[in-house]
């Protein structure tokens, strides 16, 4: 390998090593001390109940880590928002598990306990998913209320989805192994089976202290909403758990006897590994988010025996279309090309830039894969659509529709990778968050933001000068730096794959090199949804 290489390997390992150090302090929860107190309770940990709960050596991803990450520090920080997400295997079923974290405000609600646990519904009813809710919480966080729940989107959203899924035939399946309070205790009457855990688990909508100011009665919490009541007299839930692990073995129990589901019938056949190996990848993306690269080098690292079917290789060469294996599963990919290229005119093209040659190709691919019901893979390093009186006279905001168009009313299921950047209108194209993909995911080194850094800050630059000297006030050389800096310093912060994650505008930051296990098991989730709808693109402008 030459020198370039080698320096991008090491600049790139060491963000990585920068997220593995950050996903450790988050795998903490609240900190050791109440991690412990947990255990010394008798109960497991949120971590722990998912690693006993799930097949030992299978694969598992974790959504949504960093949720609520540097969100929260006013009130002492709310690490992985509270709640734990993971897709993984019990008793070899595919399924979502979420966990209260109750070593963070006791499992106490916040914005993102919300919003990370409705993405988990999203992904269950998207792919018809069976879930497992392992309860220990104690409901909304009363100073932030007003953010979590009267809204649309908010904490009552939970219970409306229990009911619509059960409706559809989604399995859910409670186990309430702590505190479950207020409206909080709907979810496990609204789950397929409910269990409590003896002694540790209770049940309420109000608890004692509140139901003695409300009412005057003066009774205990077991009393009130302990495993004994609910099991015995109430039957609000199905099972009483000796512990932690008997509630986690009768869900294991119940998995077995799941029957098998109806299948959409994506393809796949044996799965072989790339030929390239696919920690090159570390090698091949530049340092820099600016600089230039061969994309094919990327998906040769992706790719089963590194092979691939190129669709119109000649045409709209900004985006590569291909048809690939990825761990036996057939998929499209549509990535862009980050390496200057010649047009069929001629002309020159910037990398990562989407023209309206490659906007049309990419429309066209995305129709076929359509029709013959291949999932499609989003490698995202865009930089936006060309601009100038030559693109615009072209129809570039046409050809562009025409893209956004297909990918919107894709009936496959829909994969993105943020492999570089991910600016403007460019990420709407290319899948972004707002176009529904099934798994959103970022490499360490990635940048959403509407514009790069560098223009963004200048553009910003001007107008607060602009305002300035509107006021009559005159801006010095250094003052200009200063006003720049700051607002580069800022923007740079927003435009950081961290600050995406925490507020879930991806489902988390990976390892390049577990990106397969990703789209495999993302694949594999959506075929247990067969597709119902038919892929039009509406009415577009020729």
């Amino acid at each position: 390998m030459d020198l370039e290489f080698n320096k991008n390997e090491d600049q790139n390992k060491l963000k990585l090593s920068d997220l593995n150090r950050l996903l450790a302090d988050v795998k903490k929860g609240g900190g050791e001390k109440r991690l412990q107190k947990q255990r010394d309770e008798g109960k497991l940990t949120a971590r722990e109940r998912i690693d006993y709960l799930l097949d030992k050596n299978s694969e598992s991803i974790e959504i949504g880590a960093l949720a609520g990450y540097e969100m929260y520090e006013e009130h002492g920080g709310c690490p992985g928002g509270g709640v734990v997400v993971v897709m993984g295997y019990v008793s070899g079923r595919q399924c979502l598990v979420v966990a209260n974290d109750a070593s963070v405000k006791a499992g106490a609600w916040f914005p993102s306990t919300a919003k990370k646990n409705l993405r988990a519904q999203e992904i269950s009813i998207e792919n018809r998913l069976p879930i497992i809710y392992l309860v220990d919480s104690a409901g909304v966080y009363l100073p932030m209320q007003d953010e979590i729940f009267p809204d649309k989107e908010h904490f009552g959203r939970i219970f409306r989805n229990n009911a619509k899924m059960s409706a559809m035939g989604i399995i859910q399946i409670s186990a309430v192994m702590g505190s479950c309070v207020a409206g909080g205790a709907y979810l496990p009457i609204m789950s397929d089976e409910a269990m409590i855990v003896d002694k540790t688990g209770s049940i309420f909508l109000a608890g004692s202290y509140l139901v003695k100011a409300a009412i005057g009665e003066n009774i205990d919490n077991e009393t009130l909403g302990g495993a004994t009541t609910h099991c015995e007299i109430s039957g609000v839930t199905d099972y009483k758990a000796k512990n932690d692990k008997d509630a986690l073995d009768r869900i294991k129990t119940i998995m077995k006897s799941v029957g098998t589901y109806d299948k959409a019938g994506f393809d796949r056949i044996e799965s072989f590994p790339p030929k390239q190996n696919i920690a090159d990848i570390f090698g091949h993306m530049p340092a820099s988010r600016a600089d230039q690269y061969d994309t094919y080098n990327i998906i040769k690292c992706l790719v089963d025996n590194s092979e691939f079917d190129e669709y119109k290789p000649d045409y709209g060469k900004t985006i590569i279309c291909a048809t690939a294996r990825i761990d036996g599963w057939s998929v499209g990919i549509v990535a862009n090309q980050r390496k200057l290229v010649k047009s069929g005119k001629g002309e020159m093209q910037f990398g990562g830039v989407i023209y309206s040659d490659s906007a049309d190709k990419a429309t066209r691919f995305i129709a076929n894969c359509n029709q013959r019901k291949i999932p499609l893979l989003f490698l995202q390093d865009v930089t936006g659509f060309m601009v100038g009186s030559k693109s615009e006279h072209g129809g570039i905001i046409k050809d562009g529709a025409k893209m956004v168009n297909a990918v919107a009313n894709s009936v496959v299921p829909k994969f993105t990778v943020v492999t570089g950047n991910s600016y403007g209108a460019g990420n709407y194209a290319m899948c972004g968050k707002a176009y529904d993909p099934r798994l959103i995911v970022a490499w360490p080194w990635s940048e959403i933001a509407v514009m790069g850094g560098n223009q963004a800050a200048k553009v910003l630059a001007q107008i607060q000068e602009s305002t300035l000297k509107k006021q009559g006030k005159e801006i010095t050389e250094e003052e200009h730096q200063e006003i720049l800096d700051t607002i580069s310093k800022r923007y740079k912060k927003q435009t950081e794959p961290t600050y995406a994650a925490a507020r879930l505008w991806t489902d988390a930051i990976i390892n390049p090199v577990d990106t397969r296990t990703w789209i495999s098991m993302g694949i594999e989730a959506a075929d247990h949804a067969p597709i119902t709808e038919k892929f039009n693109l509406g009415v577009i402008q020729v």
